[in-house]
C-alpha cells in the first residue's frame, strides 16, 4: 500500500522513548510504546521528583543548543497540556578556581540566545545571603533555567501520545536476537509485535539487551540523592527565593530548592559504584548522608541539623563520554539505539525527541558525537581496540 503509514515500535518510556514516540506520531508514523514499568516509574533513570535544565555544558555547545531548543518545546507542551511542570527557578552556576568550563559556558549560552548573568563573589553574597560563598570567585546565572517534575513529566507525555492517537502498552520486550536484520519483538505476555522500525531507548538496561554492540557503554551507577527539611517559615530554601544550584569544584554537588510539597533537593554527581536497576534495593547509606551533611552545613549553614525529610537511590547509565547513543544496530537497518543519558538527559528529553524521530522516518544519521563509531574509533586511536 503506497499511502500506508511507517509503523514503529519504541521500547521505553523514560525521557528519550516517550518524547522520540510522541514526535514520531506527530510526524505521521503509526507508533506503539512498550515500557515495562511504566512512564517515570521508580526503576527508571527517569523517575523521581525533579531535575535541572540549565544551557552550562563548558565546550560541549551541542548540548546548549540542544538544552535552548528542549527548553523552548517543554514550554509550548506544557501549555498545550494545561500542566506546568516547568518551573522557572533560575540556575545558578558556581565556578572555583579553575574557571575553564565556566567561561566556554558563558560563550556557549550567548551564542545560543540563552540569557546569562556573571556574577562576582561580593554579588552573590549580597543576592544569595543563604549561601556561603567560601571559594567560589564568581558564578554563572542562568534566569531562563530552573527544574521540571519528572514523573509527572513522563506521565504527561505518555498521556498526550495516546490522546493524539498513539498506542501504550505496559510490557516488558524480550532481549532481541538482532542476526542480518529484526522481523519482530517478542514480548511478556507472549505475543509479539512487527513494526517497520523499533527504537529502543531503555535507558540503563541497554548494555544488557544489546550486550555485544553496547555492552559495558552503558553502565548504570548507583547515586543518592537527598531532601532535607528547612525551619519552619524559613523560605529561604524554597522556589521562587533560591535557584537551582550547581558547585562545580573540586567535588560537584548539585541541588533543587524546595516547595510542591517537597524538601531541600541535594546531591553528589559523583558516579557511584556499579547498579542492578531491576533488583537492587534503594536504600541511602549512612556514609552518604553523613557526607552530605558535612557539605550542606559548608555551603548552606542555616540547613546544618536539618532533618531529612525523603531521599532517593536512582542510577546514571553512563557512556565512557558522557555523551548520548543515537544509532542504528549494525546489523539492523531498522533497529535504533538511542541512550546514554550520562546523568544529563532528561533535560533533552523533547529535543532528542525530535532528533530521533527525524532520524528513524527519513533515514538520516545522526550527529557524529551520538554515534557508535566514536568509540571505535578513539579506541583505534589509543590502541586499546
Amino acid at each position: 500500500m503506497p499511502n500506508a503509514k511507517l509503523r514503529v515500535a519504541v521500547i521505553g518510556a523514560g525521557a528519550f522513548g516517550g518524547w522520540t514516540a510522541l514526535y514520531l506520531l506527530r510526524g505521521g508514523a503509526q507508533v506503539t510504546l512498550l515500557d515495562a514499568w511504566g512512564p517515570g516509574n521508580s526503576r527508571a533513570s527517569s523517575g523521581g521528583e525533579s531535575r535541572v535544565i540549565r544551557g552550562s555544558y563548558g565546550a560541549k555547545k551541542i548540548y546548549t543548543r540542544m538544552a535552548a531548543r528542549a527548553l523552548q518545546l517543554w514550554k509550548e507542551n506544557q501549555a498545550r497540556w494545561k500542566r506546568q511542570v516547568f518551573y522557572n527557578a533560575g540556575v545558578l552556576w558556581m565556578a572555583g578556581a579553575d574557571d575553564s568550563y565556566e567561561r566556554a559556558s558563558l560563550s556557549a549560552l550567548r551564542d545560543e540566545g540563552l540569557p546569562a548573568q556573571e556574577l562576582g563573589h561580593a554579588e552573590l553574597a549580597r543576592r544569595y545571603s543563604q549561601i556561603n560563598f567560601e571559594g567560589v570567585p564568581w558564578a554563572i546565572l542562568e534566569p531562563a533555567g530552573g527544574f521540571l517534575v519528572a514523573n509527572l513529566a513522563c506521565r504527561s507525555v505518555a498521556e498526550e501520545f495516546t490522546a493524539e492517537g498513539g498506542e501504550y502498552c505496559e510490557m516488558a520486550a524480550e532481549t532481541p536476537r538482532v542476526e542480518n536484520g529484526f522481523q519482530h519483538l517478542k514480548l511478556s505476555d507472549g505475543s509479539s509485535l512487527s513494526a517497520d522500525r523499533y527504537v529502543f531507548a531503555c535507558g540503563p538496561w541497554m548494555g544488557r539487551i544489546f550486550p555485544d554492540v553496547i555492552g559495558k557503554l552503558v553502565r548504570a551507577t548507583r547515586q543518592e540523592v537527598f531532601f532535607f527539611g528547612p525551619p519552619a517559615g524559613d523560605t529561604r530554601f524554597e522556589f521562587p527565593h533560591l535557584p537551582v544550584w550547581a558547585d562545580h569544584r573540586e567535588h560537584f554537588y548539585y541541588g533543587i530548592p524546595g516547595g510542591l510539597g517537597r524538601g531541600f533537593k541535594a546531591a553528589d554527581d559523583t558516579r557511584g559504584p556499579d547498579f542492578d536497576p531491576s533488583s537492587t534495593d534503594r536504600i541511602v547509606t549512612a556514609e552518604g548522608l553523613k557526607a552530605m551533611r558535612e557539605y550542606l552545613a559548608f555551603r548552606f549553614p542555616a540547613l546544618q541539623g536539618a532533618p531529612l525529610v525523603e531521599s532517593r537511590v536512582c542510577q546514571y547509565e553512563n557512556t565512557p563520554d558522557e555523551d548520548f547513543i543515537v544509532d542504528r544496530h549494525p546489523r539492523a537497518d531498522n533497529v535504533w539505539l538511542v541512550g546514554g543519558g550520562s546523568g544529563h538527559g532528561f533535560k533533552h528529553g523533547p529535543a532528542m525527541g525530535e532528533l530521533v524521530a527525524r532520524c528513524v522516518t527519513r533515514d538520516e544519521a545522526a550527529d557524529p558525537h551520538f554515534r557508535l563509531a566514536r568509540f571505535r574509533e578513539r579506541a583505534k586511536s589509543t590502541g586499546s581496540e
